[in-house]
This record gives C-alpha cells, structure tokens and sequence, in this order.
C-alpha cells in the first residue's frame, strides 16, 4: 500500500485545522540529515536529542519495506475537504484489498437516525446470529479512514455481523456528536441482542471514542458490551503523551508537530468541553467495571503512551485487559491489510471478540 494510506489515517492528535500556523519547515534531506546520536538535557527535563535508528530485523520483509519508504519532513497543508477526498478514494481502494483478503458482504443502512455500513459474512453461523461488532471508526474525528478497513477483517475472522457507525465529524460537530450517535446506535442494538453478544471497539479516533463510549454507558447506568477493542488510542485530552513527542503519523518519518500545549489538543473535536471531563478524557472517570478489553500499539506509534496508560488505568481500576504491543510498526499499521503484522493483529482481534462471545478462539 502507499505510503499515502498511512498518511490518511489522520489521528485525533494530527488535524491540521487545530494547529496553529508555523513557519514553512524545510524538508531535511541526505546532505543536512543527522548522522550520530546526540543527546541534551535542558534544565527543566526537555530532551534535545537525535538518533539514527536501523530498521528493525524481526519484523517481516513486507514490514521493513514499508519503514524504509521516503518521506518527507516538511509540514504539509490541506483543508478539511480534501483531507476526505483523498481518504475517501484510499479507503475505497484499501476496502476492495481488505474484501479480496476477508470476503464479505456491504451494505449501508440507518440505525436510530445514524448513518451505519453493515457488514456481513459471507456465511453466518446459526450460532452467531444473535451476535454483532459495534465499530466506531478512525480518521482523527474529521475523516472516515476505517469503516471498510477495520470491518471488514472483522466480520470475515469472527463469521459475526458488524456494523460501522458514521458518526457526525468534527470541526462542523465536536463532541459529544460522534459519542451520542455511538450510544443511540448501541441503544437501538440494545433492543435486538443482549449487551452481552455485543463488542464495541474501534482504531485511533476510534479507539478514543470506544473508551468515551464504555463511560457513557456507565454514566447512563446501560448494560455494557461483552468486550471493548481499544486499538491504538489514548484516554486523556488534557496532556499529550510522550509519544506524540517523538513520533509522526509514520512513526519516524515524516512530518512532526512540534508540541503544543494541552488545549489545543485536537480543538476540532474538544471544542468548549474541559479537556479534564470524565466521557472525554476517561482517565478521569471511574472506570470500575468496564468490560474485559484488548489495548493494541507498537514501538513507533504515536499514541503508545496513550494506549499503554488507559490499559493502566483499566488494570487499575480491577478490570480485565489486555495489552499487544508490535515491533518497529508506526501508528495503525492493521490499516495495510497485506503485511503479515497487519494480519497478525487482526486475528488477535478477531481472537480476542470471539473468546468473550463464543468462549473460544479462531
């Protein structure tokens, strides 16, 4: 896949409309490039530091080819509109791959008024016919860059429908829109299958919803899913992780937002709401009882340390979780349905949902 997929994917924390302006940043290239480690402390714990980094050698061929992809560092400029365009056309063209790799069947509907893309298998077990996977997609709040690529797999791994809710983007709807429409879906779900033969999960700005999700439930005293995918996300708006300080969308290549101060984090989406409230920011919430959850990342992600801390306060809290953490791979890397890692984490997914609904791995 190009390396214009991965740049799509479009996190929670890499919207270019909530970033202030900067000055043009040069690309570096071959003869201004560092070439030794250098490492300086300042006097208030800011790391100054460079570091020439190999490729990884335990990771696949297919890997290691898509680490080694140029690109460049200088900052780049798109409006909103063509920020979906452009990810609308990949994800059409990474859901054909996506269906050639895990035959099943599309179909879009509406459930409680919430524009949703059903997919099925192409044969549907009698004993999971009672079941469905609650996705809440990717694409930094402000694109749709995974209703076909995270479902897909999904649906064909675990023989269980799956619907995909398209929930109202930001900047034009900032939270809670996309959070309401996820509940008024569930709810509706609600009426045709018990909470316990239902999964909510979700990748990026999905995973960040799924956790946002789990605490509404809670909140509005509803029943919560038999299980929660949180794949690559974060829990808290009012501080960055230090992650998203050391890596781009593509891990080490590519362009890196300096930091910015914890309100401007991704204020398409947080608009007014205090960063520090509970649905937005779960950290903050009471997270006792929340169901058992797979956390996914890798080394190069930049929301690693988002992922790694809500597992923590998941385990924290006394709840069940699990946390897989993938070598040298950049954010969202299951994206690229081809990679042998890619196809790895889908059947830890796919793995994961069918043991907390049918009690039994693939």
């Amino acid at each position: 896949m190009k390396l214009l997929a991965t740049l799509l994917l479009l996190t929670a924390v890499a919207s270019a409309q909530s970033a202030k302006p900067h000055a043009a940043q040069q690309a570096t290239t071959a003869a201004n490039a560092p070439h030794k480690d250098s490492s300086y402390i300042g006097p208030h714990g800011t790391a100054y530091v460079t570091r020439v980094v190999p490729i990884p050698q335990d990771i696949s061929p297919q890997a290691q080819a898509f680490l080694a992809q140029s690109q460049s560092d200088a900052q780049q400029h798109q409006t909103i509109a063509q920020q979906r365009h452009e990810t609308n056309v990949w994800q059409a063209h990474a859901g054909k791959v996506s269906l050639e790799l895990y035959p099943a069947n599309l179909s879009k509907s509406t459930i409680a008024g919430v524009p949703v893309r059903i997919i099925t298998p192409i044969h549907t077990p009698a004993s999971h016919r009672g079941y469905v996977l609650l996705n809440v997609h990717g694409g930094g709040f402000i694109v749709d860059s995974g209703s076909l690529t995270e479902t897909i797999p999904m649906a064909n791994l675990t023989q269980t429908k799956v619907v995909a809710v398209l929930y109202p983007l930001a900047p034009e709807h900032p939270f809670p829109a996309a959070v309401n429409a996820a509940v008024a879906v569930y709810k509706a779900l609600l009426k045709h299958y018990p909470a316990k033969h239902i999964v909510i999960y979700g990748t990026s700005a999905g995973a960040i919803l799924t956790g946002e999700i789990a605490v509404d439930l809670k909140h509005l005293n509803l029943p919560e899913p038999a299980a929660l995918g949180i794949f690559s996300g974060f829990g808290d708006f009012s501080r960055p992780g230090d992650s998203m300080s050391i890596f781009a969308l593509n891990g080490l290549s590519g362009y890196l937002a300096p930091p910015k101060p914890s309100h401007q984090m991704n204020h398409s989406y947080v608009g007014n709401t205090n960063p520090s409230n509970p649905i937005l920011s779960p950290v903050f919430a009471n997270l006792s009882g929340l169901p058992p959850t797979l956390f996914i990342s890798s080394t190069r992600d930049m929301l690693l340390s988002g992922t790694s801390i809500l597992d923590r306060k998941f385990l924290n809290a006394g709840d069940t979780t699990q946390l897989i953490v993938f070598e040298g791979l950049p954010h969202a890397f299951w994206n690229n349905p081809r990679m042998p890692e890619a196809k790895e984490a889908d059947h830890d997914m796919a793995n994961f949902f069918n043991r907390y609904l049918y009690g039994r791995n693939n």
